[in-house]
């Protein structure tokens, strides 16, 4: 039985991505499984509990979220509490159980803690082979996934995002908009990023998938791609954690941490296969 797994620490930021993982798992027939890390300082920084209590306190939380979405995922809620830092239970749990997809919400970052640090969100996706999305705080969970957009650059990995998004378009009835991204004028690389955009109209249209197409100009991927999503009222964004690299990217970081930081949509981000 498909699993997904939602990062939990009881905050309205991951309590928000629980339900948009309720929502999927609906749709998609799967379990879900709610993942907390017992990591002491950040324990105590969420609960007004002394170390010895924060276990029973924890547990009774996941109980009551049991019990109220529990009639919304037929194939069963349960949770697991691990000792550890939060990417890497996270990680580790949903390689376990076998998970087929990952959500946690993020707050996203700036400053110091962006571009060395990083959040627990950019190191689940960094460190995840399972495909992940992340949500920000603000986004509507009550918004059924209908629209997605799917960025297509020149790297071959671009390609590998396909089938997963189409999996999830399928379950919803959504539409994909497919975004070939020029950021060069040579014309071997404009011609193989239109290769890769009739490829990927021929796949969706044999899995009967809805598709649109279009193609950007830009030298800022993360930019671009975020205001044309806010644009057309996406619902979500699917990207690969390893895209084209841009004097831009370099500066601004990587593209996929961009995205996770600063999307105010939804974020599919999927590993490429090595």
């Amino acid at each position: 039985m498909k699993r997904i797994v939602v990062g939990i620490d009881f905050s309205s930021c991951s309590l928000n991505a629980l339900e948009h993982a309720v929502s999927i798992a609906g749709k998609a027939e799967a379990g879900l499984t709610m993942v907390w890390a017992n990591h002491l300082d950040y324990s105590k920084e969420i609960f007004a509990q002394e170390p010895e209590n924060i276990i029973n306190e924890v547990t009774g939380r996941f109980q009551q979220l049991i019990n109220q979405y529990s009639p919304e995922v037929p194939q069963g809620i349960d949770f697991i509490i691990e000792k550890g830092k939060v990417y890497k239970v996270i990680c580790d749990v949903s390689k376990k159980i076998n998970a087929f997809l990952i959500v946690v919400g993020t707050h996203g970052s700036s400053g110091f803690e962006e571009f060395w640090i990083g959040s627990n969100a950019n190191r689940i996706v960094s460190a995840s082979k399972i495909p992940i999305i992340t949500i920000r705080e603000s986004v509507n969970s009550h918004k059924e996934l209908k629209t997605i957009v799917m960025p297509l650059d020149r790297t071959k990995v671009t390609r590998e995002k396909v089938p997963f998004t189409a999996l999830l378009a399928k379950y919803f009835n959504a539409t994909i908009h497919i975004i070939g991204i020029f950021t060069t004028s040579s014309d071997d690389v404009r011609y193989r990023i239109k290769n890769y955009v009739s490829q990927t109209q021929v796949y969706l249209k044999e899995n009967g998938v809805r598709f649109e197409s279009s193609y950007i100009e830009t030298q800022n991927l993360a930019e671009s791609v975020i205001a044309y999503a806010k644009k057309i009222d996406a619902n979500l964004i699917s990207i690969m954690t390893e895209q084209e690299t841009s004097a831009m990217n370099l500066w601004l970081g990587p593209y996929a941490a961009q995205m996770v930081n600063h999307s105010p949509i939804p974020v599919l981000s999927i590993h490429p296969n090595k």
